[in-house]
Order: structure tokens, then C-alpha cells, then sequence
């Protein structure tokens, strides 16, 4: 279910602002995007397991407050990032 060391080092470096960018915004919500859409997977398989549909609504909310973080603090970076991973329409 969890997203490999690699993958996660791809993301970070596709969505980073500067060289040493861990904790950005933008690649926090990349990374969150990523998990969300491997733990709708893994929930459409095992239609039960209320333990990681927890899990999952846990970082759908991260991931909200997140984006309405970088929302209000600029806009344009908010936009160019739910255009790139394809949120909203």
C-alpha cells in the first residue's frame, strides 16, 4: 500500500522548489496525492477494511487543509499545482 522510498524521492524531486525541498506544500500534497490514489486501489479490491478507509480520509483531510494553505498564500503556485496533478476537473 505504501508508495517505495524511490517513487517518493521521484515525486519530491519532480515537485521540489529548491535543491534541498522536503517540505514544501507542493510536495507534501504531491506525495499525499500519491498514496490517496494507492489506497483507492487497494479499497476497491478489499471493499471492508474500515481501517485504512480511516487511514485514507485522514489524508484526504491532510491534504485539503494543505491546499487551502498554499491557496491562501499564493494562488498562482495553488493553481499550477491542481493543474499538474490533476485535481478539480
Amino acid at each position: 500500500m505504501a508508495i517505495t522510498q524511490e517513487r517518493k524521492q521521484e515525486i519530491i524531486n519532480e515537485f521540489k522548489i529548491h535543491d534541498n525541498d522536503t517540505g514544501s506544500p507542493e510536495v507534501q500534497i504531491a506525495v499525499l496525492t500519491e498514496e490517496i490514489n494507492n489506497l483507492n486501489e487497494h479499497l476497491r479490491v478489499h471493499k471492508k477494511d474500515h481501517h485504512s478507509r480511516r487511514g485514507l480520509l485522514k489524508m484526504v483531510g491532510k491534504r485539503r487543509n494543505l491546499l487551502n494553505y498554499l491557496r491562501n498564500k499564493d494562488i498562482t503556485r495553488y493553481r499550477e499545482l491542481i493543474q499538474k496533478l490533476g485535481l478539480r476537473r
